[in-house]
């Protein structure tokens, strides 16, 4: 017997307005159910996350999907900061991003991402991309409730 698949909300940390665009595309292409929240850069997301300023009410994510170059505070910042944060640690963040630096990619799991994902340019792609981490994280993987 088959568990029904859950809902969660996703976190998505992306100041490219078209990843933004594409990301949402990819959701209602693949009519994920999942609620998808989106801020711009690291200062948002620990808001965010923290329930702070203008996000009193925000859900808890099941999932933060995290640029690593963002403004004010860059992507990286924000994985230390969650992960060092009790409260907040157990979030899974996946590390969505442009960089494919090898120096990024070993920071990014030192510093605890779950999971290191180099995006793609070409939207069809993108797009399943998308698909493979929701069907991952939302179907495959046991998270905390």
């Amino acid at each position: 017997m088959t568990e029904p698949l859950t809902e969660i909300d996703v976190l998505l940390v992306e100041d490219d307005a078209g990843d933004v665009l594409m990301t949402q595309e990819a959701f209602e292409h693949h009519k994920l159910r999942n609620q998808l929240h989106v801020v711009s850069d690291g200062v948002e997301a620990l808001s965010f996350l923290r329930r702070e300023g203008e996000f009193p009410d925000a859900p808890r994510p099941g999932l933060i999907l995290l640029d690593l170059n963002l403004p004010r505070k860059d992507g990286r910042e924000v994985l230390e900061e969650v992960k060092n944060d009790e409260s907040l640690r157990s979030i899974p963040i996946v590390v969505l991003t442009t960089s494919q630096a090898e120096e990024d990619i070993l920071r990014s799991y030192n510093l605890h991402a779950n999971a290191y994902v180099a995006k793609p340019v070409d939207f069809e792609r993108f797009i399943d991309v998308i698909r493979q981490i929701d069907d991952f994280f939302v179907s495959v993987v046991k998270l905390p409730r």
